[in-house]
């Protein structure tokens, strides 16, 4: 994109546009999926902005700060989802708190409807033990549905080279289960890539990713993987459960 391309895109941030039909938002990404596979993550961003304005935001677990950070060169002030499961490590709100200080995005924190207290009270204490799936469909799924209600488009920080299961996870698809545009920037990123991208800009990491933690969920689902292993094996250990719903 040309400098006059990326200004009129971050001025957007500042409009109100008119939520688009599900029918209209389909059809958009048949037509700009395959020209933008190629592209460069900020100009996937740029793309995002300039199409959605103030209907796009981004989500982020707070592995690290990769996306916010290229998503507010591109665009100051733009929207930022958390999700705050009410059993996230403190080192990940802490990384949360570093992101809305340093960084120029406006961070969303989203809540389940439910405390931990109320969730154990209707389902029985600790459901993540007895039925994982219903609590991220409870503490992410549900929460994450809800808060994108306002918004014609979202951008995840999902990456191909993370699990076998995202190998096809477009840079722009269409998630039918929400209906919205899904966006994925750093799709086509390697470790390498964010790496780099990390070390060059100074970007905040979660500090859990040093201790162990290549993959980093709720605490009573995530623990250290040993060298060597898989980064996302860590996740819901012991169990057949490799995903949360949110990208299923």
């Amino acid at each position: 994109m040309t400098a006059a391309t990326t200004a009129s895109a971050r001025s957007f941030r500042g409009t109100h546009t008119a939520g688009r039909s599900p029918e209209e938002l389909r059809e958009l990404v048949s037509h700009v999926g395959a020209e933008l596979e190629l592209a460069p993550a900020e100009n996937i961003i740029e793309w995002a902005v300039a199409t959605f304005g103030e209907r796009f935001c981004i989500t982020s677990s707070m592995g690290d700060a990769v996306l916010a950070h290229l998503a507010s060169k591109v665009a100051p002030g733009v929207d930022v989802v958390f999700l705050d499961t009410g059993y996230h490590f403190a080192e990940t709100i802490g990384t949360r708190d570093a992101v809305e200080a340093t960084l120029d995005v406006n961070l969303l924190t989203i809540t389940p409807q439910q405390s931990v207290a109320e969730q154990d009270a209707a389902y029985g204490k600790d459901l993540y033990k007895t039925d994982p799936d219903l609590c991220c469909a409870l503490r992410k799924v549900q929460p994450l549905a809800e808060s994108l209600e306002r918004y014609d488009a979202w951008a995840t920080g999902l990456r191909r080279a993370e699990t076998h299961n995202r190998v096809i996870a477009p840079v722009v698809g269409w998630d039918a289960k929400k209906g919205k545009v899904k966006v994925s920037p750093l799709a086509r990123w390697s470790d390498e890539q964010v790496e780099r991208y990390i070390a060059d800009n100074g970007v905040l990491v979660n500090p859990l990713v040093h201790d162990g933690y290549p993959s980093i969920g709720c605490w009573p689902c995530t623990r250290r993987v040993a060298p060597g292993e898989d980064p996302r094996s860590g996740r819901w250990a012991g169990t057949t459960k490799t995903e949360c719903g949110i990208h299923s």
